[in-house]
């Protein structure tokens, strides 16, 4: 099988150059002939990436130590389920799999345009190729997963970190990646549209479903990434602006703002050059991300070890960076608007000035991220960009962000009176001011999370009186009852009260936010039986417990807790000691969980009398966080089903948010 996976990879090497080439020659002179080689060359190419990916993964299912990559992440003690997830837990395997996921979405890209958008396709199969020529000539020359050991096989595997032993990393990596690799597409389809002149609008509607499916997919590795880090790191957060994980967040920043303001293409004909510079920055950050991830200049729980692949990710990227930008300057003329920006209180303004924020969002994430680097090189001394810095940046821009998601639904097409928009904003106003209210009674007194949470309640009150004004609107039409028309309205208009769902979603995650500055925090080390209070809670201390098993040892401690003297349940954190791994034991947080806030306790250490020293916080808010999630999740899905053909050209037209 080895043998098998790695010819297939050698062998993919030449096609992908094929396929590269013989598109470019195709699309220069217009012959289809040498599009649908070419073409051919795109469904070879994800053949022969399917059969090495399942070469790799059936050597880590038999245990094939023979093989470096399997020796160096698994074990025989490893369950099935993380022998299989550790094909992604190092450089080699995660590349294999963002090279099967590329010629995946190569594959389908071709198929769903086998009939149309043929003075596209040329173009379009020529990035995608190069993009896997580039993965490939790495997979094949400088990080190949199919290296065999010398000498006879080892008997037993080194094994899977323990911190990559949690159900969060089965679908953490792979939704990442998803997103990450997906982007690519709508990246192909713009340097295809300006290869081809430049001046139409075809390939908005072409991506917009790649760009939406990859901002959710990336949008949910993001989210289940700070599940992993909430539970399994103990540090007692979700989010640390770790540049690891800001390297997720600006593609999925500047993706954001390109599904908002391709919306403005679409239906005005406005934005082109925006959109087209847009979807070029997303996906050089996406290089940039996996860069930094990979070259080993950043230290990050996150990141891959040391390597040499920095410098072949950062020069693909300048070139990527000085080829589209050099075709974005040769068809910039071509590029002018429809129509001009008519108001400064238009739906287009609000959807300019959302964008404007992400983008400095962006932009303030990436500063952060690369100035220790920049000013490392330079001066030799690492400056520490820390947890203020990301929080002075993006709490004032989050806050202007969630006022424009309240703001832009009320807003109409071309321009809105100011009197109207008043009217409008009557209702939300009085809900958050009430909602501001009710939490200052609750005990908030942070100023920021106050604001942050009233503004969200203004967010969601303006989408529920969209929703009411549209089931109202359709009852008349229609004499429907309101269930039904509730059902009818949204079914068909997916798109547009998806979007509502998506915003809604946002603003019940940030409420989950709002709580990081009102978190409490207590230490302490007790005997048996000893208490300890943090907040209401108490919490009481009984005994530890060393429970063996085949790959591991664990240490556990039990508490009872009880809120305000009435008893609300038991906490059992632990720390576990993995064989031939206990230099890194892994804390396993015992968390109690309501809609108000988080029971969260450490075991950080533990005596031979029986003493154990324990970390309790109590995080404010965070179940609104998953939730917000969930209904973000419910919200895409919604927008991006399939309806009959009349629907999808329903919510098309509508202007809705996505």
């Amino acid at each position: 099988m080895t043998a098998m996976g790695s010819s297939a990879l050698l062998v993919a090497f030449p096609v992908a150059v094929y396929g590269a080439a013989v598109s470019a020659a195709g699309g220069i002179r217009k012959r289809n002939d040498l599009v649908r080689s070419a073409e051919a060359a795109v469904y070879v190419n994800f053949l022969l990436l399917t059969a090495g990916s399942l070469a790799l993964l059936s050597a880590f299912l038999v245990r094939d130590f023979s093989v470096k990559y399997v020796y160096e992440y698994s074990s025989l003690s490893l369950s099935t389920a993380y022998s299989m997830t550790a094909f992604w837990a190092g450089q080699e395997g995660s590349l294999l799999l963002w090279m099967w996921l590329l010629s995946l979405f190569s594959a389908l890209t071709v198929y769903r345009n086998r009939n149309r958008n043929r003075h596209l396709m040329p173009w379009v199969n020529h990035v995608l190729m190069v993009n896997g020529v580039f993965f490939l000539v790495i997979l094949n020359f400088v990080t190949n997963p199919f290296t065999v050991l010398p000498g006879p096989p080892p008997a037993d595997g080194y094994g899977l970190n323990p911190l990559l032993q949690n159900p969060w990393m089965i679908w953490h990596p792979p939704a990442l990646f998803i997103g990450y690799v997906g982007l690519t597409v709508p990246f192909a389809f713009a340097l295809a549209t300006l290869l081809a002149g430049g001046d139409s609008d075809l390939w908005i509607r072409r991506t917009r479903l790649w760009t939406v499916i990859s901002w959710f997919f990336l949008g949910v590795g993001i989210l289940l990434g700070a599940e992993w880090a909430y539970v399994e790191l103990g540090w007692g957060g979700f989010w640390a602006w770790d540049p690891v994980e800001n390297a997720s967040l600006m593609p999925w920043l500047t993706a954001t703002a390109f599904l908002h303001s391709a919306m403005i293409q679409e239906r005005r004909g406005m934005m082109r050059r925006w959109n087209l510079s847009l979807v070029v920055v997303t996906y050089l950050l996406v290089l940039f991300g996996t860069f930094i991830t990979r070259s080993g200049i950043i230290s990050s729980v996150h990141a891959f070890g040391k390597s040499n692949l920095g410098a072949f990710f950062l020069c693909f990227m300048f070139v990527t960076l000085g080829f589209s930008s050099t075709l974005l300057l040769r068809n910039w003329n071509t590029l002018q608007p429809e129509r001009p920006l008519e108001s400064t209180l238009s739906r287009e303004s609000g959807f300019l000035y959302n964008n404007l924020v992400l983008t400095a969002l962006a932009v303030a994430v990436l500063w952060g991220t690369v100035l220790p680097v920049m000013t490392e090189l330079v001066t030799g001394n690492k400056v520490a960009v820390g947890r203020a810095f990301y929080d002075r940046v993006s709490v004032p821009i989050g806050i202007l962000l969630l006022a424009l998601m309240g703001l832009c639904p009320l807003l109409g097409w071309k321009r809105t009176s100011l009197s109207g928009l008043k009217r409008n904003l009557r209702t939300p106003l009085l809900a958050g001011t009430l909602a501001g209210l009710f939490l200052w009674a609750e005990g908030v007194r942070h100023g920021g999370a106050l604001f942050a949470m009233a503004l969200s309640a203004v967010v969601v009150t303006v989408i529920l009186q969209e929703f009411s004004r549209g089931v109202a609107a359709r009852g008349r039409a229609f004499g429907e009852g309101r269930g039904i028309s509730l059902v009818r309205l949204v079914l068909t208009n997916r798109r547009r009260y998806g979007g509502y769902i998506i915003h809604a979603g946002i603003a019940l995650m940030i409420v989950g936010m709002s709580g990081a500055p009102m978190t409490r925090e207590v230490s302490a080390t007790l005997r048996p039986n000893d208490s300890m209070k943090v907040g209401d809670f108490t919490l009481q201390y009984r005994h530890l417990r060393w429970i063996p098993s085949t790959d591991q040892l664990a240490v556990t401690a039990r508490l009872t807790v009880s809120k305000r003297g009435r008893p609300v349940g038991s906490l059992v954190p632990e720390r576990r000691f993995y064989s031939g791994r206990e230099d890194q034991p892994t804390n396993e947080v015992s968390i109690l969980s309501t809609w108000k806030e988080d029971l969260y306790v450490i075991l950080t250490g533990y005596y031979k009398d029986g003493r154990a020293s324990f970390r309790v916080l109590v995080n404010p808010l965070i179940a609104w966080l998953w939730a917000g999630g969930a209904v973000v999740t419910s919200g895409t899905l919604l927008a991006i089903w399939p309806g009959r053909r009349k629907d999808r050209s329903i919510g098309q037209a509508d202007g809705g948010p996505l």
